[in-house]
């Protein structure tokens, strides 16, 4: 009898289980906004990004969320305009991203077939910028050191770290397309705690340090003015202004998601183990 009633106990627990985890995958587009990039939110530039991930249904509105991004970044001072475009800076990475969130979904789609939500949590990210040189030869910007980071010169100007802590926040609308999937759009931005992301953050230093430390492929990435044409050819002074230093960068990742329930039937966001809807295999009265 004991089996009997923990059978009966655990029976409903674990289909709300399975009703509750889903399958996460997102397509669109990553950009950033930073010293190459003034623009807060645009497609200007951007690239192509996908996730997926794993939901887990707290409540008929509160979710978990792990997941995992995969995009590149980049700009050019060619899409600039004066001073900016006469400094001739451009940069590539790619973008690997592993976040966990806490999801709030404003209506309980077991009830209504659209709902708008929002989400934020912790995220780790990997970037590794790089250009080319006028021979099309890729060259990493970080080893570099093209603002003096890691020289003893400028012991104020630290090395940045490839691999970082981000807070990932944002929100979208997903709509029930059925009882086992929605479909939705997401804009998610992640705030930093780097300026160098682009590899660019402060000001020039002494073109003789820089090549004597690093060589002259530093003080040639460093500043590409005299690659324009009708450009400035001189090295800029020591202490001009090659960024905003002020600012952090950003990045975001936005696009079209889908939601599949895992499990059996009722998942998807439909969270049919809620409101009373049980599942129809039930157990014998017990007589006293």
């Amino acid at each position: 009898m004991r089996k009997l009633l923990l059978w009966c106990l655990l029976l409903p627990l674990s289909g709300y289980s399975q009703q509750r985890l889903h399958l996460t995958l997102l397509g669109g587009f990553s950009n950033y906004q930073g010293d190459l990039q003034t623009k807060y939110f645009t497609l200007n530039q951007a690239n192509l990004a996908v996730g997926a991930g794993l939901q887990y249904d707290i409540t008929p509105h509160i979710a978990a969320r792990i997941g995992f991004h995969y995009g590149s970044l980049e700009a050019d001072d060619k899409q600039n305009t004066g001073q900016l475009r006469a400094r001739n800076l451009n940069f590539h990475t790619k973008l690997m991203e592993g976040s966990l969130l806490l999801q709030y979904t404003l209506f309980d789609l077991s009830d209504r077939r659209i709902s708008p939500y929002v989400f934020a949590g912790a995220a780790i990210y990997h970037f590794d910028p790089y250009t080319y040189d006028t021979l099309g030869n890729k060259i990493f910007l970080k080893p570099l050191s093209t603002e003096g980071q890691g020289l003893p010169q400028y012991p104020n100007r630290k090395e940045y770290m490839l691999t970082q802590f981000a807070i990932p926040f944002g929100g979208g609308v997903k709509f029930r397309v059925s009882e086992n999937a929605t479909l939705g759009f997401e804009v998610g931005i992640r705030k930093l705690f780097t300026d160098y992301l682009d590899d660019l953050s402060t000001r020039y230093v002494d073109p003789l340090i820089l090549a004597s430390q690093r060589g002259l492929k530093a003080v040639e990435m460093s500043y590409r003015g005299g690659e324009v044409k009708g450009g400035n050819p001189n090295y800029p002074a020591l202490n001009t202004i090659r960024g905003g230093e002020k600012a952090k960068d950003w990045y975001y990742i936005t696009g079209i998601t889908l939601s599949i329930g895992l499990g059996g039937k009722g998942g998807g966001d439909s969270y049919s183990g809620w409101n009373g809807r049980r599942s129809q295999i039930g157990c014998p009265r017990v007589r006293q």
